[in-house]
């Protein structure tokens, strides 16, 4: 069942979040699956006209990590082992549509995968995670 929320802010303590102009759409607990949505500012983007891949991969780690997190109730987050990421065609500035979701999960290990899309729904990059399921961080300490 998809657990839909009207657009807002993804996470208001992280600037990061802000830098990568991502906001929260939807879970659907029983795909394990999430969908953001992320705004790629014209300062993301290089000479040769598309966003800068590290920060493509910025994208996908937040969308694979939020997949985890959603998945156990906010009580977990991800630290990532390993991320393998594939551009498939140019990210452009502007919108884009991010899903993550949880492969398999363990007590040692989890295994996640995203999606980038552009706003018409052509994929622009695909992502895998191997990580570590870890007690949330609080921010407080």
């Amino acid at each position: 069942m998809s657990e839909a929320v009207s657009m807002r802010p993804h996470d208001e303590n992280a600037a990061h979040a802000e830098l990568l102009g991502v906001e929260f759409e939807s879970f659907d607990k029983e795909r394990e699956e999430i969908t953001l949505r992320f705004r790629a500012p014209d300062s993301f983007i290089t000479p040769r006209g598309s966003v800068q891949g590290g920060l493509v991969a910025g994208f996908l780690d937040e969308v694979m990590g939020w997949a985890h997190v959603w998945a156990t109730d906010h009580a977990e987050a991800p630290l990532n082992l390993d991320i393998a990421m594939s551009l498939l065609k140019p990210v452009l500035a502007g919108p884009l549509v991010a899903k993550g979701r949880v492969v398999r999960r363990g007590r040692k290990v989890i295994f996640l995968e995203g999606e980038l899309f552009d706003e018409g729904g052509a994929l622009l990059a695909r992502s895998t995670s191997t990580a570590i399921p870890t007690p949330r961080p609080t921010g407080d300490g």
